[in-house]
């Protein structure tokens, strides 16, 4: 191809991903190994018109997005050019990440276990019938798997785990799993890094929910109010407990004497008078028969036992102390 005619083919990618950076603030960083044409095209299509694929050599990518951040005077996109390792893409989009994320899951296709791929799972091979002629026994006694003839067939007796996560697939386990008509590996777009307004992280935050974060931060709420409490000194956290706990203090001071102030009445009022107090819960509470109203809420209120003054400042008194 002639130089001027690659420059103009490189000036139209930059042209591309300059266009692409200007109008966009969140991308995926995504792994793209042994995913097809036709697969490109079907998620292509899927994630449009909100998002963007962006493919090509790492030098290039890099190269126009260094250019592009030097002319803008902005740094921010650098950390994206940064991950931009290995057979990767980046997926430009203006929607919601998980939605995006979810999307790309969906377009995953199965696959055979090829010799020197990585496994990407455990995988085993059930016992039962093969459905394979008894001429390949010795294929399976040349791997040390127990076999028998059963109807005519190979029956494999026990399982047998023929790769590990992880593993390097060998050209018999690739043999093996190829005659069980067995695809254990699926492949698609692997999203392996987030980047949102110049931050990078992994794919595991967008998991998080709003009610994780607001767990952990309850939870350092209070611890600090824990400490403050401990320590005596107030913060925005201790203060609340601090005021109760106050009134706790006083209310028990003003019980004890003579002292006493609008709020304290009606717990002084109760402890000079419980008969009374049970007598009004009972009359106001539903009756358990069809019996007369009267003769039952007495007979409620000489059978409630005389609460201990020690207990009521503690017990739940069926009203607000701050009314």
């Amino acid at each position: 191809m002639p130089s001027a005619a690659i420059a103009a083919k490189k000036q139209k990618y930059n042209d591309k991903v300059c266009n692409l950076l200007d109008n966009h603030t969140k991308a995926f960083l995504v792994h793209a190994d042994n995913v097809g044409s036709r697969q490109f095209m079907d998620i292509r299509a899927a994630l449009r018109p909100e998002s963007t694929i962006l493919m090509g050599k790492n030098t290039m990518m890099r190269k126009c997005i260094r250019d592009y951040c030097t002319a803008k005077g902005d740094k921010t996109w650098m950390a994206l050019a940064e991950q931009l390792v290995g057979n990767v893409g980046v997926v430009f989009t203006s929607g919601d990440l998980n939605d995006v994320r979810n999307k790309i899951g969906e377009f995953v296709v199965p696959a055979p276990a090829r010799v020197n791929a990585i496994s990407q799972c455990d995988v085993t091979v059930p016992a039962g019938p093969t459905g394979m002629e008894p001429s390949q026994t010795n294929f399976f006694q040349t791997l040390n798997i127990a076999t028998k003839i059963n109807k005519g067939s190979i029956e494999i007796l026990a399982d047998v785990t023929v790769l590990k996560e992880g593993d390097k697939v060998s050209s018999t386990a690739a043999t093996l799993l190829g005659k069980m008509k067995m695809m254990p590996f699926t492949y698609g777009l692997v999203v392996q890094k987030v980047y949102d307004n110049g931050s990078v992280f992994a794919i595991d935050v967008l998991d998080i929910s709003d009610e994780d974060v607001m767990k952990k931060f309850m939870a350092g709420v209070g611890n600090v109010a824990a400490i403050s409490l401990a320590t005596n000194y107030p913060t925005l956290a201790s203060i609340p407990h601090s005021i109760v706990n106050s009134y706790k203090n006083v209310l028990a001071i003003s019980i004890a004497t003579d002292y006493t102030f609008e709020l304290a009445k009606k717990v002084k009022e109760i402890l000079e008078n419980p008969e009374a107090f049970a007598a009004a819960m009972a009359s106001s509470a539903p009756a358990a028969g069809g019996g007369g109203g009267g003769g039952g809420g007495a007979a409620a209120a000489k059978a409630a036992p005389e609460p201990e003054p020690e207990e009521e400042e503690e017990e739940d008194m069926g009203f607000d102390l701050f009314d």
